[in-house]
């Protein structure tokens, strides 16, 4: 089966078993290394130790792996108890969340690093191959290597 008629099939898979979602499964994920170090690169960096917190503004770049995220600002929260574990990362600002095989764009993304879990807010595009999916909310499980998008009209 083709990749089109396979994105195609999990499409309309998803959508008959969630109205106004899609499931996908991209094959970059499921071989994702969640333990690779998180790069971080930014015009700027502010410190807020006593939130735990850290705030890159200006052509964000983030890196972890074979993942790439950039946007105009990402606001990282980290756990000091544990060697500055980072627990967070809330990105704004035309948001690009990139692997080898596909490009996800929103105003705002959540990547839960714990549970390995990115979610994309606000006007969500997604390509993979030749194909574009739209819509309010993706959520990418690195673990698994599927992906759920939904919140509004799917197209």
């Amino acid at each position: 089966m083709n990749t089109a008629k396979a994105l195609l099939l999990s499409i309309l898979v998803g959508i008959a078993a969630f109205p106004g979602s899609a499931q996908l499964v991209g094959n970059s994920l499921r071989s994702y290394d969640r333990s690779a170090p998180i790069d971080f690169a930014a015009d700027r960096i502010e410190v807020l130790e006593t939130e735990q917190q850290a705030l890159f503004t200006g052509n964000v770049e983030v890196s972890q792996g074979t993942l790439d995220l950039s946007a105009a600002s990402v606001r990282v929260l980290y756990d000091s108890s544990r060697d500055l574990s980072v627990s967070r990362l809330i990105a704004e600002g035309s948001v690009s969340v990139r692997t080898p095989s596909e490009t996800a764009r929103a105003s705002r993304a959540i990547y839960d690093v714990p549970r390995s879990i990115v979610t994309l807010l606000g006007d969500v595009r997604l390509a993979r191959g030749g194909d574009t999916l739209t819509g309010d909310r993706l959520v990418i499980d690195l673990n698994s290597g599927s992906s759920s998008i939904g919140g509004g009209r799917v197209t």
